[in-house]
């Protein structure tokens, strides 16, 4: 039944990107840049809107915080997050809409995903090298996260609540894709076209 779930959410959630134009490498290329920032406001509204519901489910009772899982710091991670970046800003995907673009058509995705396959398997292949570096060694602590939530295993690096923390900085996202023109170099006509 899990998989049954994963697959209809997966489907859900490809669909959604797909009629936002998060599959289509010119909207992100526009967002990245700065032209056309729809995208980014759905992106800044939904992250919000997911925070606000979390934390306060937390609060409340409703969301189970055993259920959260925080992702060790190791420089190799922030390192890892520029790569990503840049070939987000380089291709115009990121794996998710890489594989929703593939899913609906796009040729190019298929070679962004064959790029990332191979990249991931470069990393296998080397691993060992990367760990004897210190690139993957624990920093702040290793699983922390910015504010201490009540009832989780993970420590917080400042002095207050993780769920109070999570509502605000959830509602500052909504606020922020609410507030933010469209565009922010003033030349947001750029057509959303094909790029095959």
């Amino acid at each position: 039944m899990e998989i049954i779930l994963a697959i209809v959410i997966g489907a859900a959630f490809g669909a959604v990107l797909d009629r936002i134009g998060a599959s289509n490498p010119n909207v992100i290329i526009g967002m990245l840049t700065l032209r056309r920032i729809q995208l980014m406001k759905t992106i800044l509204l939904a992250i919000g809107t997911g925070s606000v519901l979390m934390f306060g489910g937390q609060m409340l009772g409703l969301v189970d915080v055993a259920h959260m899982s925080v992702k060790t710091a190791y420089i190799g991670v922030f390192i890892g997050g520029l790569l990503l970046g840049a070939g987000w800003a380089a291709s115009g995907y990121c794996p998710g809409t890489g594989v929703c673009a593939a899913a609906s058509g796009r040729k190019d995705a298929l070679f962004f995903i064959a790029g990332g396959l191979l990249g991931a398997a470069a990393y296998m292949a080397t691993y060992p090298s990367w760990k004897a570096s210190g690139l993957l060694d624990k920093i702040a602590g290793g699983k922390v996260t910015l504010g201490t939530v009540p009832g989780s295993k993970f420590d917080g690096i400042l002095a207050m609540s993780g769920d109070v923390l999570g509502i605000v900085l959830g509602a500052v996202f909504i606020l922020v894709a609410f507030v933010l023109p469209d565009s922010l170099t003033g030349s947001g006509e750029e057509a959303g076209v094909p790029a095959e």
